[in-house]
């Protein structure tokens, strides 16, 4: 069970909210001198956002949220995704995580490189929301081809930003009238698991150091 029926009238790590706007600043290059400041920032207003603290962690009228997103066309070209798109959310074979026809094309030594990995996550800031009616449906376009119609989202980590609401003081102190959805017990877990992986990953540069 992706979510569950009953929520509990509390914010919670993983929840999908409505009525919270999203901000990017925009820069050419970074602000080394203040008097030649030149930057945008972008303000909108998702349809949906997800929380992304922990639930002990959102108070003082301050929490950190993710906008929940439609999912990439190029998932459904892998039939191991294409079957259920929350397969992203877990750990796989090194095999599942491409398109038969992008294994195939892999010389001798990457496979058995990939393959000495065993199961891994493939894209590691991704993770995907199941179906729910309360998302709707929307129709992705593809060049030559039937669109797809379908309601997953997807939150992406490296889109997280902190917003500051008046009216969030604790998890229980919040307005519950926002939140849409709660995940299970067992999907916020694998959504923890995964964006822990997702900050514990050890670029190469740091392998080669430690060797």
């Amino acid at each position: 069970m992706f979510y569950i029926q009953q929520m509990d009238k509390a914010l919670r790590f993983g929840d999908v909210l409505q009525g919270y706007p999203s901000t990017t600043p925009i820069i050419e290059e970074p602000i080394l001198k203040e008097s030649d400041a030149q930057y945008n920032i972008d303000v909108n207003l998702p349809r949906f956002t997800v929380v992304m603290d922990p639930c002990c962690e959102i108070r003082n009228k301050m929490i950190s949220l993710t906008p929940l997103i439609q999912v990439s066309r190029a998932f459904f070209n892998n039939p191991y995704f294409a079957e259920d798109l929350t397969r992203i959310n877990r750990e796989m074979e090194p095999q599942q995580a491409v398109s038969p026809l992008i294994w195939e094309k892999l010389d001798f030594e990457e496979k058995q490189k990939r393959l000495e990995i065993e199961r891994t996550y493939a894209l590691l800031n991704l993770f995907v929301y199941e179906k729910n009616d309360l998302l709707p449906k929307y129709i992705l376009q593809r060049r030559g081809k039937e669109g797809i119609e379908t309601h997953y989202y997807m939150i992406d980590f490296r889109n997280t930003y902190k917003l500051r609401c008046g009216k969030i003081i604790t998890p229980e102190n919040s307005p519950f009238e926002s939140k849409i959805l709660q995940l299970s017990i067992e999907t916020r877990d694998e959504l923890r698991k995964k964006l822990v992986n997702y900050y514990a990953n050890v670029p190469l540069e740091d392998k080669v150091s430690e060797d």
